[in-house]
């Protein structure tokens, strides 16, 4: 077990060249669980060092995806720290500083070969059916001979000087110790001809001068670890802990979730990118909760967490490596548990936006009231449109056929109508515990189930076959509106 006795500095280091997806938002969640749960830092750092992949829209929705997501940084853009700056676009010249300390030290080389040299020997490398790597041209050029190249012009990259022989042991706090061996690494570049480095450098550069103590990340950076614990070990630096997370799997369980599959999920009311669950209706808290269960567990049969939750019980130690499905049916169950932990007025804050862009001009007063009836039965906040639309409309409209319960015809119905206007119209108080027991009689009376009676007033007074319990319903909606739905739906029928 692992005993966390110092606060830890950890970083979430995204680069925005798109949508923020689940992966990101899991590992931004368990480095800032682990930050507050040791009394530590959570730092945001932006990698945007790759120009040709860079969306600025991308950074603006990183912001606000944290920010939905309860998700706040410490050091960071628009926060400052001492470490800073916290873009990497703004750090080029410390990468350069490191890499001529890495060059000067023999761990690292100039490397003057053409794309038209390296094109050559990966097509050498791939007829003779060798792993491509580079083939070693320049690896022991004289620094001084590099230089002179360097004045008169020449372009260059600086690569690593992987050891040829021995092996490199790196340790994963998820998968233990990992040895490779040494003469299957290659001199990986680590700065571009255009004087950038690249990630492989400049995070290890990075972590070094921010103190990180954890490493936490997505497992597509395993292949790279001895790479970049070489860097680290070359410069001497103490070692973080590396922690690689699981890997996300489409819902099958079978490979991760293809563009098309992403559009499919769209279509069904679900998405892998942040901005779209909280468009979609979904609660931060929900989403929160699901994520954390996606690749880390507290016991075996507890499954409700909020985020203070969550920061008193996560650990380090109950990570899973291996891959998580993601599962939307659970999503939507959990969402659903949060919904109905909202207090009144927060579900009214939350639906309130929703119903307004679908026309609707709802107040709180009335959202407030209308909540309790529908905590236990909103998958989404979205759905509050559906469900709840027939409260703020003046007029509702609906087929005359779907006042026609089973088993009965039209005059019947119609009839059944005409009694329960009788029976609301002498009420001198319009509440569900005064209008229900007249209604329940008049079942009683007629021959008929509650089901057929109670479903033709539904549609009448809601429009709808589903909607949230009818007598709560009607005395949010008030007698004079009630009773003249009533009265259009017995015109309908005739």
């Amino acid at each position: 077990m692992t005993e966390l006795t110092q606060p830890a500095r950890v970083r979430f280091a995204p680069s925005p060249t798109g949508h923020m997806h689940l992966g990101s938002a899991r590992t931004a969640l368990y480095n800032y669980l682990l930050a507050r749960q040791t009394g530590g830092t959570f730092i945001l750092r932006i990698e945007d060092t790759d120009t040709k992949r860079y969306v600025p829209e991308a950074e603006e929705e990183l912001f606000n995806g944290l920010k939905w997501l309860g998700i706040d940084y410490d050091e960071g853009p628009g926060k400052g720290g001492q470490y800073g700056p916290y873009r990497q676009s703004e750090r080029k010249e410390i990468y350069t500083k490191y890499a001529e300390q890495l060059v000067e030290s023999g761990h690292a080389f100039y490397c003057f070969c053409s794309p038209e040299h390296l094109a050559k020997v990966r097509e050498a490398q791939q007829a003779n059916k060798e792993s491509l790597h580079y083939d070693g041209t320049c690896r022991e050029i004289p620094i001084e001979e590099a230089r002179t190249r360097i004045v008169a012009g020449e372009r260059y990259v600086i690569r690593f000087k992987m050891p040829k022989t021995g092996s490199t042991t790196v340790h994963d706090h998820l998968r233990g110790d990992i040895t490779v061996e040494n003469k299957v690494l290659d001199d990986s570049v680590l700065v571009k001809s255009d004087g950038w480095a690249l990630y492989h450098l400049a995070a290890m550069v990075d972590d070094y001068l921010m103190k990180i103590t954890h490493v936490i990340r997505g497992s597509e950076w395993l292949p790279s670890l001895p790479l970049h614990m070489q860097i680290i070990r070359a410069f001497g630096w103490p070692e973080p802990i590396f922690i690689h997370l699981s890997v996300f799997l489409k819902p099958s369980g079978k490979g991760k979730m293809s563009k098309r599959e992403t559009a499919d999920a769209m279509k069904d009311g679900h998405s892998i990118f942040v901005k779209d669950l909280e468009e979609l209706g979904y609660v931060p808290e929900g989403v929160v909760n699901w994520t954390a269960l996606m690749g880390w567990s507290y016991d075996d049969h507890t499954e409700f967490f909020s985020l203070q939750d969550l920061v008193e019980k996560f650990s380090i130690d109950h990570l899973n490596p291996s891959p998580a499905a993601i599962n939307f049916t659970k999503l939507d169950y959990f969402n659903g548990l949060h919904i109905r932990n909202l207090s009144d007025e927060d579900l009214a804050i939350r639906v309130k936006p929703f119903l307004e862009t679908a026309g609707y001009k709802p107040s709180i007063e009335t959202l407030i009231k209308i909540a309790p009836i529908l905590k236990e039965r909103l998958p989404t906040l979205d759905d509050v449109v559906d469900m709840a639309g027939f409260f703020f409309k003046n007029e509702i409209s609906y087929p005359a056929e779907d006042l026609i319960a089973k088993g009965l015809d039209k005059a019947q119905c119609q009839q059944l109508l005409v009694r329960i206007q009788k029976k609301l119209t002498v009420l001198n108080f319009f509440q569900k515990d005064v209008m229900e027991p007249p209604l329940r009689e008049l079942v009683e009376g007629s021959g008929f189930s509650a089901g057929q009676v109670f479903g033709i007033l539904r549609v009448a007074v809601t429009g709808q076959k589903v909607s949230p319990p009818l007598f709560e319903s009607m005395e949010v909606i008030g007698k004079d509106v009630v009773l003249n739905r009533i009265h259009q739906a017995i015109k309908l029928l005739e």
